[in-house]
């Protein structure tokens, strides 16, 4: 057998091509490439690591677009999800929560399964036996219903910070601070401050989710579960591209 029919096969039966619009921020999309690489050599062991594409979105075309018009978020996600599928991508994974407001309509839109964020945390949430959590992130993963609506359809109620001054700052933060790379001391400890509120409020697990929530926040600094949802989409799309059978994605119509 030729060497490249050999490969082709190998890949076929092994492992799926994942496509991954990043960008937002090019941060966190670091932690997916490491994520993913990882995950997929410590199950396949050697020098094998994923087969992925990434387009790498400019967040200040994102931010220009601004996320409460969602018809010109939907265009940029989709051109970027259409160039990654004409590449010869297998699936998609939005390498940010705040994309999958629109992450129905691009699954729609686009012939590939759609490895869901909220989905693949919501079944983490489940299989940790949690029934109320709260749910931090940007305005928009807050404030809008795709991410609490996922979470609700398998029985777990999710609440976000109640006051306006704190999703506020929380939005802010993650734009000019973490979005950059930022790391600052007192940001970190006001974010712990409300974690201990959401706590008190009744949250028996915090789910991080924002993917650069994690710069700041780990498990070691609160005293209830925490889900970094950037580690748990990057191992539900490994699970993906290695076919496995605990797989969290939309399929395509």
């Amino acid at each position: 057998m030729l060497a490249g029919a050999a490969s082709s096969q190998t890949r076929e039966d092994h492992v799926k091509r994942l496509g991954l619009i990043g960008g937002i921020s090019w941060i966190s999309t670091i932690d997916y490439y490491r994520y993913i690489n990882t995950g997929i050599n410590e199950r396949l062991g050697g020098l094998n690591y994923a087969e992925c594409l990434v387009y790498s979105l400019n967040f200040g075309d994102v931010q220009r677009a601004g996320w409460q018009d969602q018809e010109a978020t939907f265009r940029l996600l989709a051109d970027a999800g259409g160039r990654l599928m004409a590449a010869g991508a297998d699936a998609l994974v939005l390498c940010a929560n705040t994309a999958h407001v629109v992450a129905d309509r691009l699954q729609a839109a686009l012939p590939l399964p759609l490895i869901h964020i909220a989905d693949a945390t919501a079944a983490a949430v489940v299989e940790s036996g949690l029934s109320r959590v709260a749910l931090l992130g940007t305005q928009v993963t807050m404030e809008h219903p795709f991410y609490r609506d996922a979470l609700r359809r398998v029985g777990i109620d999710a609440f976000v910070p109640p006051l306006q001054q704190t999703r506020d700052f929380i939005q802010r933060t993650l734009r000019d601070e973490l979005g950059r790379g930022i790391i600052r001391a007192e940001t970190r400890a006001a974010y712990l401050a409300i974690i201990a509120q959401l706590v008190a409020d009744g949250a028996q697990g915090i789910i991080l989710g924002c993917t650069e929530i994690p710069l700041l926040v780990s498990q070691a600094d609160v005293a209830v579960p925490v889900f970094d949802t950037t580690r748990i989409h990057a191992e539900a799309a490994v699970r993906f591209a290695l076919s496995e059978r605990r797989i969290v994605a939309r399929a395509a119509e």
